[in-house]
């Protein structure tokens, strides 16, 4: 309700309380009250309608005050934040952000306003109306609107700018929105974005810079490009990028907000053909320099693709003076040397692990190796140290927890997973472009940060001495860190030193390099990440950077098909995402015939801006089995044999691997060293198939026991007083 309306309410009750109590009251008996006769003179009923006529006099009038107490707290607030949108002569920092680092690019930029005496706001564009306040500030703007705006799937805005972005389309689509709507205001543009999405590569910035110059807004600069993708980024990364940018903002800014400068539009134009040959358009265009100065919203803005902003100061000056002509050809000169110099000096390739994401890793625990590899302790291998559980390997495969090494020779991938567990704080690519550490450094560098970081487990409660003697020992490895390996190009060379050492392999692979699964060394097992069933569920899920993503998808199945060792088809369940998809992944085990076929619920690492995940996305067991057992009635050639429902995931296996009715899921490791030997000696002559090196599956790990996964000979570890929740592994 409304102020106006608790006012006129409140009046209606004061008045028929008024009433009400004085009735049957008259002047005689009034006069008697005020001497103290009130109980002579009312009957009972009267003075009990007379007090409950002063109880409600009472509570109406404290009602009214509060009301107007709380509307004008209500109103303060609302000014307040009206002041911080309408002050004059300030600097408004716009943000939209997925992730957070437009957010943290704005607060810098404050920051650096704010030391040149001038008041900066900061705000977040899903809190800002632009009707409501920058049309009213157009036509006698003081002010100067800066937007740091991301670009997130598909081109699309970010969450918190997809309103200011709809509304900014609509009035520049919209025949009916005159075209001087934002004239007066000026503004400035930084996108944030990746090169390696080349089809949507900060087009959100791009579209905004372009929208808000047909609308009349005034462009005070050119637009600022930040590129996460290093290799490509003009400064070296999306933080140099950015801070470049801002140097020259604030040249630009701080003299026209403190009144000392008048604004100077850049208008950016299409290039002329005819102009690369001195042709007709720079003829006109010194016969009339007044010409392209007229109103802004006769400008036909261009976005162009060369990033040489030198141009920006020279905008206007077509005529020279002969005097100095010397002083430009000088400037001219230094420029293309310091160009040349800057050539050299980026000649040859980048290191992947920039200083920034190598402070990043290492304080999510990596051990770095070299420019592009890592190496982590899984909480498994800590687990099985202290005798609480193996992983899910330990129970579907036999390997021992306690001695796996977990890492990677590539830390770049080719997808950004919503699922992602390092929440893309490792860099993309789809190739390798980087510096490149030969195989042998890489397997040393891991093999020695894997057994320091064992070797810290001395004199740790629990841990058992004769796993940590073993622990100092690796038998196998997991290529499945983060990143995507088989990018690495020793990636050959890499495993094959890993088999000469007799450490095992298994290596995970997400599918888009099909060609690199083809010239795969034999690997103990051959993982392939199949996270969605349809073209459009695994846009959405693993937002590949390839444009092809689905062909190749599919290519990389057909691909795994034709290996001879054990393969694996990794199915992550993501409820409400992929959780429906039985047939369709029926399909696609018909393209690749994989040995088994790992089905577990998503893990939930906590949140992030950039993924939409929640906890209600993650499926309980019992919903994972049942997806496996409606998959399993859909594939005439697999059973369920092995769960652990610690980790939540169960696996189908091909029938071939159940002999005389036991399962051999698991590896016998000894025989495969000795047949990866015979095929090395033979130059790949002497092949072996998956059911060269199987072994027996034991009971407490095969589907429907009561251990579910469980290695009876671990001890099951629950937190003090709390016996329902299990930390083995924790």
């Amino acid at each position: 309700m409304s102020a106006s309306m608790n006012w006129i309410a409140g009046d209606l009750i004061l008045l028929f309380v008024l009433l009400g109590s004085c009735r049957y009251v008259d002047a005689k008996e009034i006069s008697n009250i005020l001497f103290g006769k009130i109980w002579d003179v009312l009957p009972c009923s009267y003075a009990l309608a007379f007090v409950i006529g002063l109880v409600g006099v009472l509570w109406v009038v404290s009602w009214r005050n509060a009301d107007k107490k709380y509307r004008h707290e209500d109103e303060s607030v609302t000014m307040e934040t009206e002041n911080k949108l309408m002050q004059d002569g300030c600097v408004k920092i716009f943000y939209g952000t997925q992730t957070g680092i437009a957010k943290k690019f704005s607060q810098l930029l404050s920051d650096a306003v704010q030391e040149q005496d001038i008041h900066p706001d900061v705000i977040d564009l899903k809190d800002f109306d632009p009707e409501k306040h920058i049309l009213n500030e157009a036509e006698n703007d003081k002010n100067i609107h800066i937007f740091v705006v991301s670009t997130y799937v598909d081109g699309n805005p970010p969450d918190d700018a997809v309103w200011f972005y709809k509304w900014l389309e609509e009035s520049t689509n919209d025949f009916r929105v005159q075209k001087s709507l934002l004239k007066g205001v000026k503004y400035a543009v930084f996108g944030l974005g990746n090169s390696e999405y080349k089809l949507h590569y900060n087009t959100v910035s791009t579209d905004i810079d372009r929208m808000l110059s047909e609308l009349s807004a005034v462009r005070l600069m050119k637009r600022g490009k930040g590129n996460e993708n290093e290799t490509e980024s003009k400064h070296g990364g999306i933080d140099a990028d950015f801070e470049a940018w801002k140097v020259k903002l604030l040249k630009i800014i701080i003299p026209v907000a403190k009144g000392l400068a008048e604004p100077k539009p850049i208008n950016i134009k299409a290039p002329c053909e005819c102009s690369k040959d001195k042709g007709c358009c720079d003829k006109k265009k010194n016969k009339n320099p007044e010409e392209g100065q007229g109103d802004a919203q006769e400008e036909v803005p261009f976005e162009s693709s060369s990033d040489d902003e030198d141009g920006e100061d020279k905008e206007g000056e077509s005529v020279l003076d002969l005097e100095d002509l010397g002083i430009v050809m000088k400037k001219l000169k230094k420029a293309k040397d310091d160009r040349e110099q800057e050539k050299k000096a980026s000649d040859g390739p980048k290191e992947m692990i920039t200083p920034l994401l190598r402070k990043s890793l290492s304080k999510q625990g990596y051990k770095l190796i070299g420019s592009h590899s890592g190496v982590k302790l899984c909480r498994w291998t800590k687990s099985m140290l202290r005798g609480r559980g193996g992983c899910y390997k330990h129970t579907f495969y036999g390997i021992e927890s306690h001695r796996c090494m977990e890492t990677t020779p590539s830390l770049a991938c080719a997808n950004k997973c919503v699922f992602c567990w390092r929440h893309h704080t490792n860099p993309v690519g789809t190739e390798w472009k980087w510096k490149m550490d030969d195989a042998q450094t890489v397997i040393e560098g891991a093999l020695q940060n894997h057994y320091k970081m064992i070797n810290e487990f001395k004199g740790v409660p629990g841990v058992i001495p004769e796993r940590l003697a073993e622990g100092m020992k690796a038998k196998h490895c997991a290529l499945s860190l983060v990143g995507e390996p088989i990018m690495y190009p020793e990636i050959n060379k890499f495993i094959k030193l890993l088999h000469s050492r007799e450490i095992s392999t298994f290596l995970v692979t997400n599918a888009q390099f099909p060609d690199a699964i083809r010239t795969l060394e034999p690997v103990t097992q051959l993982y392939v990440s199949v996270d969605a069933s349809t073209k459009d569920s695994l846009k959405k899920i693993d937002r590949p950077l390839f444009r092809d993503f689905w062909p190749r998808f599919l290519d990389s199945l057909a691909a795994l098909s034709e290996k001879g060792q054990r393969t694996v088809y990794r199915l992550t369940i993501v409820k409400a995402w992929n959780s429906d998809e039985v047939e369709a992944y029926a399909k696609l085990v018909d393209i690749g015939k994989p040995d088994f076929i790992e089905v577990k619920g998503v893990t939930y690492c906590g949140s992030s801006k950039a993924s939409s995940l929640t906890m209600e996305n993650v499926p309980w067991h019992e919903e994972v089995v049942g997806f496996v057992e409606n998959l399993a009635s859909s594939l005439n050639d697999y059973e369920i044999a092995c769960e652990h429902a610690h980790s939540n995931c169960v696996l189908l296996a091909h029938k071939k691997f159940k002999v005389d009715g036991h399962w051999h899921t698991w590896i016998d490791y000894d025989r495969f060293h000795k047949l990866i030997q015979d095929f090395n000696q033979s130059e790949g002559k002497l092949t072996f198939r998956a059911e060269n090196y199987m072994a027996v599956t034991p009971p407490w790990a095969v589907y429907g026991s009561s251990e579910q996964g469980f290695d009876p000979q671990e001890t099951r570890f629950y937190a003090k007083g709390k016996k329902k929740r299990d930390l083995s592994g924790c």
